[in-house]
């Protein structure tokens, strides 16, 4: 039975290497990384603008923030998905790629969540860093340009490099509709050896999860590192 076994993991090994199927996987990973990193990096830039928003003291805003905040935890991201991709093109005609749509949905989400870590960390800022930049004479916006949005970043970068890796890891949602990412093409890699090597998936699926675990590791050992920086450790 162990030689089974371990001739199953040869074969299904072999058909990794089969062709150009790594080199397909290496393509589908970038297409992962592509849609992660945009959708990062507008999250980042809207998510600040609307953390902002979040703290203003306008009680109609902050409910419609919260609203907002509050809808994009509870709502799937999958289900956001189809709503984007089949729902825009169904109900208003309008034609948007698998790519498009799933960059608008991580954004959107990525936006709200991003929002609240800049909120708390601007409220986690010590009122007296007010009062001491008032002391020195700096107007309100000096001091939020040069006190207050300093320290909020420093706050900010562990927490959005773990908002980074759970966006990464969203990504393989995707999948649902029709992007050629890194698990679409294992499927279909699997797919088309099922009958020659059933085994085929333990090969595939191992290699994807070492693709996600070398992407998303790097971030997590750096927020882990930023963190203790910051508390002196």
């Amino acid at each position: 039975m162990g030689n089974s076994v371990i001739d199953a993991l040869y074969t299904s090994i072999g058909v990794l290497f089969k062709g150009r199927n790594f080199i397909r996987l290496l393509g589908g990973l970038w297409t992962t990384i592509w849609i992660a990193a945009v959708s990062v990096v507008l999250s980042i830039i809207l998510g600040f603008l609307f953390g902002l928003l979040m703290s203003r003291k306008n009680r109609f805003v902050r409910i419609i923030s919260y609203a907002y905040l509050e809808f994009m935890r509870i709502m799937p991201q999958l289900v956001l998905l189809f709503l984007a991709y089949f729902g825009i093109t169904h109900s208003f005609g309008i034609s948007i790629s698998g790519e498009s749509a799933s960059i608008i949905v991580f954004t959107m989400w990525g936006l709200a969540e991003m929002g609240d870590l800049v909120r708390s960390s601007l409220q986690s800022i010590p009122h007296h860093q007010y009062e001491s930049g008032r002391a020195l004479g700096l107007t309100e916006r000096q001091i939020f340009i040069y006190i207050i949005i300093p320290q909020t970043i420093k706050r900010l970068v562990p927490l959005s490099m773990n908002l980074i890796t759970r966006m990464i890891k969203t990504t393989s949602l995707v999948v649902f509709v029709g992007v050629i990412e890194v698990v679409k093409v294992g499927q279909q890699i699997i797919e088309a050896n099922r009958l020659t090597v059933p085994s085929a998936s333990i090969a595939i699926y191992g290699v994807i999860f070492m693709m996600y675990f070398f992407v998303c590791w790097p971030l997590s050992l750096m927020a882990d590192r930023i963190e203790k920086k910051q508390r002196g450790e």
